[in-house]
């Protein structure tokens, strides 16, 4: 199909959708370090810089697809909402599909993603006014919570939102579902990451995986997850393997350095959408592998929106299916890194053991004596530092 990506970012939905066979032939992205991206790797395909001023989508559109800003969705943001300054930009994308509409050439395609927050965000008025929207198009529509875990060792959760006028999503999005084996915690076997700058109310636990990567702040401070690794050392990935985390190529980013500082990097990245379940979701449109209607389930009228559901033209329906419609195997996520990262810092991981002291929640066994271990040599080796200098 071709393809148009709004809300493109560094081209996350454009490099899956290619590698499954189909064609960018537009983006839409307004962040300066997102376009210098998207010109390098993406050559010769136009991006228009603000949504807002687009008039219409190219005739030759087949799919429209995006990650409409999640700023007002997530549970790290203001959660105010999908009418948002920043989430409330998805609705310039009924816009542009209300002006297909009208000019004959409806947009056969339709594939939205955001974080998994939003379908109890409002007590489920955000979801009801998506649904809505589509339904009033005269769309038939699917979604599903994903799990990209299933294909990288990085644990992220993200609604696939898929609507058509053409097919049934529900067959796209809702056919495959895999039998996951995710690791147990095996400290000083595999490689665990989690949130360093947390410790109070949440930890990120993720055993031979990273927990979700994050955009980092406002101005530019990356946030990147720490790893616990098998030989007791404690660091924060290289962007590299970020990248690699994502499943982009390592260096997919370097570009924005000629815009922006390297730390904006890390924004880029983790705002970004998972590569390979693009991919996947990209061959299924080309090659649907059915819905089995045994899975429907009545849907609640009111709050929160179940893990995934459908809409057949006529009635909306609850969906019982897991988060991972595939599960590849793949190495440790030691063996995965290819860069040694920084070592989290003494102070950084001071601040961490400090706020586990007031925080109420249960630690693996070995965690905490992991990190006052990784504390004190790092403690040692930054005074030999000083020390000679």
């Amino acid at each position: 199909m071709k393809v148009v990506g709004l809300f493109a970012g560094i081209g996350g939905f454009e490099v899956g959708l290619a590698a499954a066979g189909h064609e960018t032939v537009a983006t839409c992205e307004c962040w300066e370090p997102a376009i210098a991206v998207l010109r390098a790797r993406l050559p010769g395909v136009p991006n228009h810089p603000d949504i807002r001023t687009l008039p219409d989508l190219p005739g030759e559109t087949e799919l429209v697809c995006g990650g409409f800003p999640c700023q007002d969705l997530s549970q790290a943001g203001k959660t105010v909402g999908i009418a948002g300054e920043r989430s409330g930009l998805v609705g310039e994308v009924f816009r542009l599909l209300r002006n297909a509409v009208a000019r004959g050439r409806p947009v056969p395609w339709i594939v939205l993603e955001n974080v998994s927050f939003m379908l109890h965000l409002e007590a489920g008025r955000a979801m009801e006014r998506l649904c809505a929207e589509f339904e009033e198009l005269g769309y038939r529509w699917a979604y599903r919570v994903v799990n990209s875990l299933g294909w990288l060792p990085q644990r992220r959760e993200r609604v696939f939102f898929v609507a058509s006028r053409e097919g049934d999503p529900a067959d796209v999005l809702l056919g495959d579902e895999a039998r996951p084996r995710p690791a147990e915690t095996r400290i000083g076997e595999l490689a665990h990451g989690f949130y360093w700058t947390e410790g109070i109310r949440g930890l990120g636990w993720a055993p031979d995986a990273v927990p979700t990567l994050k955009n980092g702040s406002s101005v530019g401070i990356p946030a990147p997850p720490a790893i616990l690794f098998p030989d007791g050392r404690v660091a924060k990935p290289d962007i590299r393997d970020a990248e690699r985390l994502q499943g982009f190529a390592e260096d997919w980013t370097a570009p924005a350095e000629s815009v922006a500082k390297r730390s904006w990097r890390w924004s880029l990245v983790g705002n970004a959408v998972s590569v390979p379940v693009v991919h996947w979701l990209g061959s299924r449109l080309s090659a649907p592998s059915g819905y089995d209607r045994a899975r429907d389930r009545p849907l609640p009228l009111v709050g929160r929106w179940p893990r995934a559901a459908r809409f057949d033209g006529r009635h909306r329906y609850a969906v019982e299916i897991d988060d991972f419609p595939v599960w590849r195997g793949r190495p440790p996520l030691a063996a995965f890194l290819r860069y040694p990262g920084e070592d989290l810092s003494a102070r950084a991981t001071a601040g961490f053991l400090a706020r586990t002291e007031r925080s109420s929640l249960r630690f693996p066994a070995g965690f905490l004596d992991a990190l006052r271990a990784h504390l004190s040599r790092v403690s040692g080796a930054e005074a030999l530092r000083v020390a000679a200098e």
